[in-house]
């Protein structure tokens, strides 16, 4: 039984990226529409060569396709082109639970929140997750809330929920599926406000099949954390590369110092290269790191005012 959905309520738009999900789609669309009855539903059509977009659209769905292959490229045609006032994305695999749907979009009707993300860590089947897939998950979590000082706990979810203002503000670079990792991130960094709610997370029905390599696509989401940390996170990542370079300079320094204190001159020639080597490098990190804070700040500062005017402009 759904739950009612609260009168005079803003547009809601269910997006669905699929790519060969012929076995699920049907449910999933059908599953929130029973949910949602007035929320609009979108598959987006990630090049699938089974019938996807035939079952999607007998299911009621509106299907638009994505020729660029990857999620990164599926989701940032969401944001350009879906104009509903709350987008509802969610993966086509039938993993998710519809019914969540209420709970995922309470914080963002009241105001509370700009994205909700469905966490999945505390309830999901034995054969949910593939081996490493939460050890990954809560390295990459454990670094980000260190760096932005926030509480994530799942940041690999696909099941999320955002305003238009939010999808608006963030620009999608990934093409692949560390675009989640990117969402987080880049909501994060323009102080957005993202909360998690607990939801089942189930396994794949009998058919169906994961589209995610483990060690390529988590090689890939390293990567685009380590480039976003330098885009959005500059002082952080290289003053913390400056204190590893200068401890390493005053472990390698340590004797030479000794040395010449005690007889004048450096025995350990090799160590006081690498010592002063070290401490050339912790300069230019540090440098390096307040460089680009700096301008990554002034940046900021523009696109807030840039919004301002446009969002003054609308008013007007």
């Amino acid at each position: 039984m759904s739950n009612p959905e609260p009168s005079s309520s803003p547009s809601i738009a269910i997006t669905i990226p699929c790519y060969q999900e012929e076995h699920t789609i049907a449910q999933v669309v059908a599953d929130f529409k029973a949910q949602l009855p007035s929320a609009a539903i979108y598959v987006f059509d990630n090049n699938c060569t089974d019938r996807t977009a035939e079952f999607a659209r007998a299911a009621g769905a509106t299907v638009i396709r994505e020729k660029r292959q990857g999620k990164g490229h599926v989701v940032s045609t969401i944001f350009e082109v879906i104009r509903e006032d709350i987008l509802v994305m969610v993966d086509g695999d039938g993993t998710y639970d519809a019914t969540a749907v209420h709970r995922l979009l309470a914080p963002i009707l009241q105001g509370d929140a700009d994205m909700m993300v469905a966490a999945r860590l505390e309830q999901y089947g034995d054969k949910a997750f593939r081996k490493f897939h939460v050890a990954g998950n809560q390295l990459v979590c454990w670094i980000i809330n260190r760096m932005f000082h926030a509480n994530i706990s799942d940041i690999f979810s696909g099941y999320r929920a955002f305003t238009r203002d939010c999808a608006q503000l963030i620009p999608i670079t990934s093409h692949g599926f560390d675009v989640e990792t990117e969402l987080t991130m880049q909501s994060l960094y323009r102080g957005m406000v993202v909360k998690e709610i607990e939801a089942p997370y189930g396994e794949r029905p009998a058919g169906s099949f994961s589209k995610l390599r483990t060690l390529p696509d988590g090689l890939r989401v390293l990567l685009r954390l380590f480039l976003l940390l330098r885009s959005y996170k500059p002082l952080t990542l290289f003053g913390s590369v400056a204190i590893l370079l200068f401890l390493g300079t005053v472990a390698a320094g340590t004797l030479p110092l000794i040395e010449l204190i005690e007889q004048h001159r450096v025995i350990s020639r090799a160590s006081a290269i690498l010592a002063i080597s070290g401490f050339m490098l912790t300069c230019l990190s540090l440098a390096l790191g307040l460089v680009l804070s700096s301008v990554n700040l002034r940046l900021l500062e523009l696109e807030r005012v840039v919004i301002k005017r446009i969002n003054g402009a609308k008013a007007d």
